[in-house]
């Protein structure tokens, strides 16, 4: 009843939630509406209404000063493009401490380095009377609307209007009439209002996957009942350093100096959470407190400053050309300057509208908007300024580090208060439980371990930009503290494993050696050292440089992933790496420190660091691809593969951004897409490898349930642990088993004759058994030839053949039984009684009458031959040379051979006779 009550009010509420936010839309959309200032536009299609607040085609964002030196300070200045009614619209705003100067006005758009619009015009000539002429008791507010025709625009693409992140810079001069020079210049970026850009969804989107990793790994270092058993399932989860190492190869790629593409710096912004370069004001304005005034220089980096002197920008200008098109082309061209009228503002300045589309000043240490040059251009479009990007990501690790602790102090006691309501078993997680302040600490470490090269690249990147003494100072505290922590615990735990306790094995060899030991006075684990004793017992092994200064780090001594008190002290560090491959994490360190000294050290000096960082990516690929040193296939292929290739080509196309090749910068965008390409598929190669890290992690803590929901996951599951298991020995894979051999066949019998030699015989001697010697022509000889083979080979297909003696040749036998008759008869197809009459016949008749009766019998059958008398005084049956034997119909109605065979064994004579 309650729970049938409750179902009732949840439904309830949820449906007056749903009404409440429709009607609350509602109001919203028709207050909007009533708002709404609608224009009239008349063109070549017809009136149509348009409103008024619309965002355009193209338009302005933040502006920066370009003259360092500039007589008016502007406070506001936007232009925007309308393509529905072909206007362009332009608000200024600001003062100047000028008292009487004409002046005149020159707009420029330029979009992907090149002029597309341009416009010169005197404001007395436009009636902007705060312009006509300046004064300084008068602020600067000029705005208006100008018609502009197709032709004036044709310059500009329609892809300009849909592309992301479209490259563009619109340069407000103003030149003083007196003295016919520039008193004024002001630039800002131009843009259509979509973008690779988009923090809040996609960063958003990267850290729920992040915390996703984070949570597998977590579970499976904490949950299990014995460490060795816990360490084999923690390798394969989803390792932070893989995460963090994807987001930061793509965002750092911006501290290459370089001229990039603004679709490459708007992609990259996206990632830079993950780096700490997160933007708060407060936090900005406090770092800009403690830096000062003192910005260090970001032109070095290839960069153009706000607040300094930019000559070429846009191209330059000819101020000859400039006053020559204004007495020629005034405004009364383009039909006049049409005044706008002020619409309900969002925010106000001066009294005038402010719409929400507009751009502000930039804040001091940007660069100019619409340059992306360098770290600094990286940064810009997050509002960081480059003097402030080791402070910020300092501050923001640390806020991280302090996070991480909190969470896992809330996560001990949570368990604690699992356990005490008994939900939880406490002999799974009892080792977290004692040792919680151990995994605290690794934690820390591992942070570490994964920002080594975030801080060594911002340490190193603030010196190469200089600024205030400070931040320098603290700069290197930070990179002494991480360079020499993590290299020295690096190099401890590779020493503490020569630490480890020695097999049992090598502990009963150790102890029967001891007294040799003794007498040289080595080491233990220097004598264990010598796999191989020498054949000579009494003469010392050799030993080498490296055998006496290096410790041994192979067999011998249990495995640090089978040392319980190593895995505890150092698991962070070596836990998810082969067995063969356990001090992986050392090289890992040297890569990193080299990398970050190529992108921090060598800033500003863009061929150096992009040719040196690509030959040092390409050895470390080759390296990384031949050790494949994670004990997870996962990770394995996500760091071996995708990463290292993603860098490599990521470096390889960045080298043609180098402002002196002076590539076009149409190209250079195309090039920025396929780069966006290669880190997007490795992203989503990321997500995929994280998703399965997580099941695989669920796998893993159920591993002592004999059930696993859903039930399909079962086999699943058997398979991985076995998978596991096998890649925890780091043995090759062996070989599949051969396919079974197939049955033998019985051996049928066979009978072939390749040659026939017939040896002389006795009775051969005797004058009536010589064959004269006849001679034929070689024609007769081949036609007896193959007469002979035809005759012999229907004569191999008679039982009564089987012999081994030549054709034609007398067998000589002792005796004939009244089988062998039988089995001749029934060979050559003769009526069984009838075989049985002829063998009684012979068997009783006296043996001078035996080859008559032999002789008429095969006149009434099958011929069988003739009879020879034996030197014995027997007879047998003998074929005559060259006689072909008969293949007539047997007398007597068919019969099969198990016919034949029946009557054989009911046969009373069928009796084998004594050989």
């Amino acid at each position: 009843m309650a729970s049938a009550l409750g179902r009732t009010m949840f439904s309830w509420l949820t449906a007056w939630s749903i009404l409440v936010a429709f009607v609350s839309l509602n109001v919203q959309r028709a207050a909007a509406a009533d708002n709404t200032r609608w224009i009239q536009y008349t063109g070549n299609d017809g009136t149509v209404w348009l409103d008024d607040d619309r965002r355009p085609s193209l338009y302005t964002q933040d502006y920066g000063d370009c003259q360092g030196d500039s007589l008016i300070n502007v406070t506001r200045f936007d232009a925007a493009y309308y393509k529905d009614n072909m206007t362009v619209l332009f608000h200024l705003e600001g003062h100047s401490a000028l008292t009487n100067e004409s002046l005149m006005l020159y707009i420029g758009v330029y979009a992907y380095g090149e002029s597309r619009f341009n416009l010169t015009f005197n404001p007395c000539v436009a009636n902007i009377n705060s312009l006509c002429p300046i004064n300084s008791s008068i602020p600067i507010n000029a705005n208006g609307i100008i018609p502009v025709a197709p032709s004036d625009v044709a310059n500009i693409p329609s892809i300009a209007l849909t592309i992301p992140d479209f490259e563009g810079m619109a340069v407000l001069r103003i030149f003083a009439n007196s003295t016919e020079s520039q008193i004024a210049c002001f630039s800002a970026v131009v843009t259509n209002g979509a973008s690779f850009s988009h923090p809040s969804a996609v960063a958003s989107v990267l850290g729920v996957f992040a915390v996703i990793a984070l949570i597998s790994s977590i579970a499976t270092s904490i949950y299990g009942q014995n460490v060795p058993e816990m360490r084999t399932h923690y390798a394969h989860s989803v390792s932070m350093l893989v995460v963090f190492a994807v987001y930061h190869h793509i965002f750092f790629t911006g501290g290459l100096s370089m001229n990039w593409p603004s679709v490459l710096v708007a992609f990259w912004s996206n990632y830079a959470w993950s780096a700490g370069i997160i933007y708060n004001r407060n936090m900005q304005n406090t770092i800009n407190q403690f830096i000062g005034s003192n910005r260090g220089n970001i032109s070095m980096i290839g960069a153009a400053p706000n607040g300094e002197n930019a000559v070429g920008l846009g191209g330059g200008y000819q101020i000859t050309q400039i006053y020559k098109r204004a007495t020629s082309a005034t405004l009364e061209s383009y039909g006049g300057v049409l005044k706008r009228q002020a619409a309900e503002p969002t925010n106000t300045t001066s009294g005038t509208a402010q719409f929400s589309w507009y751009g502000r000043p930039v804040l001091p240490g940007l660069p100019l908007p619409g340059n992306y040059s360098g770290f600094a251009g990286t940064l810009a479009e997050l509002n960081i300024p480059a003097s402030n990007a080791f402070m910020t990501g300092l501050f923001w690790y640390l806020i991280f580090v302090a996070c991480l602790l909190g969470s896992l102090i809330l996560l001990k006691w949570s368990i604690e208060a699992l356990a005490a309501c008994h939900i939880v078993k406490t002999t799974r997680l009892g080792y977290f439980r004692k040792h919680w302040l151990w995994f605290a600490g690794a934690a820390v470490l591992r942070t570490c371990y994964i920002a080594f090269f975030m801080m060594m690249f911002l340490t190193m990147f603030q010196f190469t930009l200089g600024g205030a003494h400070g931040v320098k100072a603290l700069a290197a505290v930070i990179l002494s503290l991480f360079l020499v922590i993590m290299l020295a615990i690096s190099a401890l735990a590779i020493w503490y494993r020569t630490k480890s306790e020695p097999l049992p094995e090598i502990l009963d060899q150790a102890s029967q050696g001891s007294e040799g030991s003794e007498k040289t006075g080595n080491s233990a684990w220097y004598k264990i050292s010598f796999k191989k004793a020498p054949e000579n017992p009494d003469a010392r092994p050799k030993t080498t440089w490296w055998r006496k200064h290096l410790p041994n780090l192979g067999s011998g001594r249990v495995h640090p992933h089978d040392d319980e008190n190593y895995t505890i002290k150092f698991g962070w560090l070596a836990s998810r790496f082969r067995r063969s491959k356990w001090w992986f994490f050392s090289v890992w360190l040297i890569y990193e420190l080299v990398r970050a000294a190529f992108y921090g050290g060598a800033a500003g000096h863009a061929l150096v660091q992009v040719f040196g960082l690509l030959a040092w990516e390409i050895i470390a690929f080759v390296t990384v691809l031949f050790m494949r040193p994670f004990e997870s296939n996962r990770l394995n292929l996500i760091m071996v593969y995708f990463l290292g290739f993603s860098k490599v080509a990521t470096v390889a196309l960045a080298s043609a951004f180098d402002a002196r090749f002076r590539l076009d910068r149409i190209i250079t965008t195309v090039i920025g897409v396929v780069i966006i390409v290669i880190q997007g598929i490795l992203t989503i190669c990321l997500f995929i490898a994280i998703v399965l890290g997580a099941i695989s992690s669920y796998m893993s803590i159920t591993r002592y349930s004999e059930t696993i929901k859903p039930r399909s996951w079962f086999k699943p599951r058997t398979r991985y642990f076995s998978h596991i298991d096998y890649k925890a020995t780091d043995r090759p894979k062996p070989p599949p088993p051969p396919p079974p051999p197939e049955p033998e066949r019985p051996k049928e019998p066979y009978f072939a004759v390749s040659s026939v030699r017939r040896e002389l015989k006795i009775e051969d001697e005797d004058p009536e058994n010589q064959i004269p010697e006849v001679s034929m022509s070689p024609r007769a000889s081949a036609d007896m030839e193959k007469h002979f083979n035809r005759s012999r080979t229907t004569s191999m297909l008679s039982r009564t053949s089987m012999s081994n003696l030549p054709y034609g040749a007398r067998p000589h036998r002792s005796s004939w039984s009244t089988r062998d008759f039988q089995s001749l008869d029934l060979d050559q197809g003769l009526n069984p009684m009838h075989a049985r009459m002829s063998t009684e016949s012979i068997r009783d008749a006296p043996s001078r009458n035996r080859a008559a009766s032999l002789r008429g019998q095969s006149r009434t059958g099958t011929p069988i031959g003739d009879v020879a008398d034996t030197p014995n005084g027997s007879e047998a049956p003998a074929i005559r040379r060259g006689h072909r034997r008969s293949t007539s119909t047997p007398l007597g109605p068919k019969r099969n051979s198990s016919t034949v065979a029946e009557e054989k064994e009911h046969d009373p004579d069928n009796i084998p006779s004594e050989p």
